[in-house]
């Protein structure tokens, strides 16, 4: 009797981890209780997986021998109880893409913010450098997919909370924290501890063979790392001080080091990517990349020559010379934080949609600082109007890209930046964060 592998959701790592399963020889069946993407539905029927949509029939779930959960589906969730108290084990599809990659390794990044751009420039400098990888997870392909599909030597991987909250024996060769900030805190039960726990879990399986890299600078993720049991070689990057391993970066210079003489150095004005939280990616991503075995010269050029992402303080356009950037990434009050710090102009603000438990007095002095107007997006925006009122003198609702844009250029002069940061999820309004900084990109082309 082949095993039975239930799969929850049938999104992007839902149906990789489907077709995976199926070639080591499953019984996979599954099952989305919303509806599913046409080109997922067609990827079951070419691989004639079982499957059922708008609904969960509870007869063929748990009757399962393994439950892989979409990282989108909550503890909370009635069925996922009910599959808890069966005993039946809860796996998450990155867990599931380690059984079957054989000798190849995984360089995982988690954190708060940061890991999409960390995780991109790390491939980045890996392809430069002639590394056959491919980029998974958060990103691109689910890993199940790619190794079911695609095997390669290196994965580089983006990895969520949510799928390390289900891992057993996922073991990255290199694993990053970029840094640990309040976030997703509705998922686990609003105790930041919780959440802390499970970014750490990306260290849990780590031996002496393997390197775990994180931020000195980063408060949480010092206060809390003793209490761990890390195995592996700790290569840590701050800005405060000179290190022998790791990276560090002082008056504008970059240095990586991660094998005793070998130094690499670049001044940090080289970088295409701007800002100090960028810095900080940087030095991850460069000693990621060493670790790997790029060679420095390969790093230093990949990272002279690295693209931004879209969403990511993705520049629009400049309209009248009015400059507008797309940050519609942001969506916690710490990238919203990070945008703002490496504004040098005046700035409006477009800011707002689902706020998760948002704490906007972290941001205060900056607004009072460079934000000469605040543009609400979004269907609720009393937090927003009760944590700024008195720091900035215009701030106004919209409810629509469209009028949000018009109502920003109308407050901008020559010279300012308009910036989508809005430190929030887009789901009130917007597909998901890219639907809300497309609208926005067109509503600017539009102007």
């Amino acid at each position: 009797m082949s095993k039975r592998l239930v799969i929850l959701g049938a999104g992007e790592s839902g149906i990789g981890a489907a077709i995976l399963g199926m070639r080591q020889g499953y019984d996979v069946f599954v099952s989305d209780g919303g509806a599913v993407k046409d080109k997922y539905l067609h990827e079951l029927q070419q691989y004639n997986i079982p499957y059922e949509a708008g609904k969960h029939t509870e007869e063929l779930i748990l009757n399962a021998d393994e439950v892989m959960k979409s990282p989108g589906i909550p503890e909370k969730n009635e069925l996922v109880k009910k599959i808890r108290q069966q005993g039946i084990p809860v796996i998450s599809e990155i867990e599931l893409a380690y059984r079957f990659k054989g000798n190849s390794k995984i360089a995982a990044i988690t954190g708060s913010n940061g890991k999409t751009t960390t995780t991109s420039l790390l491939y980045h400098i890996c392809k430069t450098g002639g590394l056959d990888c491919a980029l998974v997870g958060n990103i691109g392909y689910s890993f199940a997919r790619q190794v079911a599909e695609d095997p390669k030597p290196w994965y580089i991987a983006e990895i969520s909370s949510f799928q390390l909250d289900d891992i057993k024996e996922f073991r990255p060769d290199i694993a990053v924290i970029t840094n640990i900030t309040e976030d997703h805190l509705d998922r686990y039960e609003y105790r930041f501890e919780n959440y802390i726990d499970s970014k750490f879990r990306i260290v849990m399986n780590q031996t002496s063979e393997d390197y775990f890299i994180y931020c000195e600078d980063d408060p949480v993720t010092m206060q809390y790392i003793g209490k761990y049991k890390i195995n592996s070689n700790p290569l840590p990057f701050t800005m405060s001080r000179e290190l022998n391993r790791g990276a560090f970066t002082v008056n504008d210079q970059m240095t990586v080091t991660t094998n005793g003489d070998e130094k690499m150095q670049m001044s940090v004005h080289d970088f295409t990517l701007r800002g100090k939280h960028n810095q900080y990616n940087t030095m991850a991503a460069g000693i990621a990349a060493a670790t790997v075995g790029i060679r420095k010269e390969k790093i230093r050029v990949a990272i002279e020559s690295f693209e931004s992402l879209a969403h990511r303080m993705e520049p629009v356009s400049t309209v009248r010379g009015v400059h507008f950037i797309n940050d519609s990434k942001a969506t916690n009050v710490n990238s919203t934080w990070y945008a703002l710090e490496s504004m040098d102009k005046p700035t409006i603000l477009i800011l707002g949609g689902v706020d998760k438990g948002n704490d906007y007095s972290i941001l205060q002095d900056l607004v009072k600082e460079k934000v000469k107007a605040i543009v609400c997006l979004g269907t609720d925006n009393r937090p927003i109007h009760e944590a700024f009122q008195s720091d900035v003198p215009l701030m106004v609702n919209t409810t629509s890209a469209k009028e949000a844009v018009k109502a920003a250029f109308h407050f901008a002069n020559k010279g300012d930046v308009v910036l989508l940061s809005p430190a929030c999820a887009s789901f009130d309004l917007f597909k998901n964060y890219e639907d809300r900084g497309d609208q926005f990109k067109q509503a600017v082309r539009e102007l």
